[in-house]
C-alpha cells in the first residue's frame, strides 16, 4: 500500500513503439483507436455474469450483441480468476474453443483473444481464429510464448502475482506492495524482455496493469491514477476496470451497480494513455470512449449544426 500523493490523471499521448498493428483482419492505429474489448465468460461461476453466458448459445449471443453494439473486440474466457478448483485444460477448450469458432465464422473482422494461462487452450484457440492470448496469470505456463510465437499471435501480459501453475486460482491474502506502480511496471518490463527474448516480436505485445488482481482497492486506484508511467513504456495498454471490486468499494456499491463507475475509470484511464478497454457494457463503453477519444481529439464529431447557421434548428 502507498500514501503517495499524485495529481489526478490529465490526457497523455504515449509515444508508442509500434503503434499500426495488423490483428486477424483489423488493423489498428494505437495512436488514435481506443477499443472496447467485450467480455464473454463461458463459466458457471464468472465473477460478474454468475453463469448468465455458460450456455454455448448464451455465449454466441452475448459476443455477436457486443459487436453489434460496437465492441471492436471480444475476449472469451472459460475460467475464472477468481480462486477455486483448477480446471482440466481440456474441459476449458471445451468451453471456449466452440464460441471462438463461432465468433469467427460469423465477425471475421473482429479481434477475439482467448482468456486463457493454459498453452494448449491458446494453441486450439488460435487456429480456429482468434489472434490474441490474454494471459492473466503473466504466463505461468512455459509453452505460452513458444504457442504465440509460431501462431504469430499478439499477446496481453498481466501483473497478478500468479506466474506460475501452482499459484494459479489460489488467493494471495493481503497482498503489499512498497510502491505498487513502481513494482508492476518493473514486472511488466521484465516479461516483456522475457518474450523478447523467446522469438514474440515486440509489436505484438500489450500490457494489462491487472486491476484487482492480486491488488486491494487502494492499490487499484492508485494504479488508475499514475496509468501514465505504465502507458509510457510504450506497449498498448488494457484497462480491464469493468464491474471491479476497486470500483464497487470506492462507491459502496454491488457488482450489480457499478456501470457508471466502470466508464468513469476507463475514461480515467484512456487520458492517461490506455488504448484497450475490457468492458461488460458494450453500448455505453462505446458512447462514453468516443466522447473522450473526441474530446481528446482522436476522432471528429460525426456532425457540426450548433451554431453553424443564422439560427440553431
Amino acid at each position: 500500500m502507498t500514501s503517495q500523493k499524485t495529481p489526478p490523471a490529465t490526457m497523455f499521448q504515449p509515444d508508442f513503439l509500434h503503434p499500426v498493428r495488423t490483428m486477424g483482419r483489423r488493423t489498428v492505429d494505437f495512436r488514435t483507436d481506443l477499443l472496447v474489448m467485450a467480455v464473454v465468460n463461458r463459466t458457471p461461476d464468472s465473477f460478474f455474469d454468475q453463469g448468465r453466458t455458460f450456455a454455448l448459445d448464451r455465449a454466441v449471443e452475448a459476443g455477436s450483441q457486443a459487436v453489434r453494439e460496437g465492441a471492436d473486440w471480444v475476449d472469451i474466457g472459460g475460467v475464472p480468476f477468481s480462486p477455486g478448483n483448477p480446471l482440466p485444460a481440456r474441459e476449458e477448450q471445451d468451453r471456449v474453443l466452440p464460441v471462438v469458432e463461432a465468433l469467427h465464422e460469423t465477425h471475421p473482422e473482429t479481434i477475439i483473444s482467448v482468456d486463457t494461462f493454459h498453452a494448449s487452450v491458446a494453441d486450439s484457440c488460435l487456429a480456429a481464429g482468434a489472434t490474441v492470448v490474454n494471459d492473466t496469470t503473466g504466463l505461468s505456463d512455459p509453452e505460452m510464448l513458444s504457442v504465440v510465437r509460431e501462431r504469430n499471435a499478439h499477446l496481453v501480459i498481466t501483473h497478478s502475482l500468479t506466474t506460475s501453475t501452482a499459484t494459479t486460482r489460489t488467493v494471495v491474502p493481503r497482498p503489499q506492495y512498497h510502491d505498487v506502480v513502481t513494482q508492476v511496471i518493473e514486472f511488466l518490463r521484465a516479461r516483456v524482455e522475457y518474450a523478447v527474448d523467446a522469438g514474440v516480436p515486440p509489436q505484438h505485445l500489450l500490457l494489462d496493469p491487472g486491476h484487482d488482481l492480486n491488488k486491494n482497492t487502494v492499490h487499484s486506484l492508485e494504479l488508475t491514477r499514475r496509468l501514465s508511467e505504465l502507458t509510457a513504456l510504450g506497449h498498448p495498454t488494457l484497462a480491464a476496470v469493468s464491474n471491479k471490486d476497486f470500483v464497487g468499494e470506492s462507491l459502496g456499491l454491488g457488482r450489480d451497480q457499478r456501470g457508471e463507475g466502470s466508464l468513469a475509470a476507463a475514461v480515467v484511464c484512456a487520458l492517461a494513455g490506455a488504448r484497450v478497454f475490457r468492458m461488460h457494457d458494450a453500448a455505453a463503453s462505446r458512447r462514453a470512449l468516443d466522447m473522450t477519444a473526441t474530446i481528446m481529439g482522436l476522432r471528429a464529431p460525426v456532425e457540426l449544426r450548433h451554431n453553424m447557421a443564422e439560427r440553431n434548428d
